[in-house]
């Protein structure tokens, strides 16, 4: 069967800068290189989501400038549905001003700009397609009441959802409690824990509200650990020669939404996330680097 998924969230262009040393307040200097790609989590979900072959519809805003065409470009590329992208006058695109020096440190400003301004008739003008999906997923990249709007719509019509709560943000239980799955990585859970985690399990569990809820916390190289109400699990990952961890969370996550949405079991799905994810750190890039559905089979059923 095709997954039928819907992504909420955000769309940034990413704009690279390469150079010797990072410049000092108020000086310029020269860089070597530059690039431009698609970023933002939403849009990365989206297109990872399709490139494991799901039927995905973005849900979000852009502005009326050049870095829409950029968005719009990858999206028909993948085959990605964007008639409920809105395009907004007001306000520019997302940005992301990225300077990398020559050992690879980096300095980022992300600027939302129409990220922020997803508003509740956007989602209204989508419910039909939200009602016929199997999985709605959502970060937090965006305009944060929106999120819980988004996530309401879902379960009214009985649409499972994937709460993915990056970049870190403390959000409202009522928000999380919205949630089927939860997929915090290390950092995002300590946030939404209000400080150090000390135990995974114990931490991920103290935010379930409900019975059916799952918790899916990503731990980078250690794979993924599985937790319920009652039991907790660690799925490992898979080794690989890691080249750039951008966009392995949102492979992760959009990976997440297709087994699951194909109906396999939560163990397979979260194993089936893993070679996803294993997969995009081998490329460097954000959208770019997703892998697609033929060279994730063959990691994950070939072990």
């Amino acid at each position: 069967m095709t997954a039928k998924i819907v992504v909420v969230g955000s769309f940034n262009a990413d704009l690279v800068s390469y150079m010797k040393r990072m410049p000092r307040p108020g000086e310029t200097v020269h860089g070597e290189r530059f690039a431009t790609g698609a970023g933002g989590k939403g849009s990365n979900q989206a297109v990872a989501a399709a490139r494991l072959g799901a039927d995905v519809t973005f849900i979000g805003r852009v502005g009326n400038d050049v870095f829409a065409e950029l968005a719009y470009e990858i999206w028909d590329a993948e085959g990605v549905k964007r008639e409920f992208v809105k395009r907004d006058s007001d306000v520019a695109t997302g940005v992301a001003p990225i300077l990398v020096d020559s050992s690879g440190e980096n300095m980022i400003v992300v600027v939302l700009g129409a990220n922020r301004r997803i508003q509740q008739s956007d989602i209204d003008a989508a419910r039909e397609r939200i009602a016929d999906a199997d999985m709605l997923v959502v970060q937090l990249e965006v305009n944060l009441d929106i999120v819980p709007y988004a996530l309401q719509t879902a379960k009214a019509y009985g649409v499972a959802t994937i709460l993915n709560p990056a970049p870190a943000a403390a959000i409202s239980a009522e928000t999380i409690q919205l949630a089927d799955y939860l997929t915090p990585n290390e950092i995002e859970l300590e946030t939404l824990s209000s400080g150090d985690v000390d135990d995974v399990a114990s931490a991920a569990r103290a935010l379930l509200t409900r019975h059916d809820q799952t918790a899916v916390v990503t731990l980078g190289a250690e794979g993924a650990r599985i937790v319920t109400p009652e039991d907790s699990l660690t799925v490992p990952t898979y080794a690989v020669d890691a080249v750039d961890t951008t966009g392995a969370g949102d492979t992760f996550n959009a990976a997440l939404a297709v087994g699951l949405s194909e109906g396999a079991a939560l163990e397979d799905a979260v194993r089936f996330a893993n070679a996803a994810a294993a997969l995009c750190v081998t490329k460097p890039g954000a959208a770019d680097s997703a892998p697609y559905r033929a060279d994730v089979d063959a990691l994950y059923l070939g072990q």
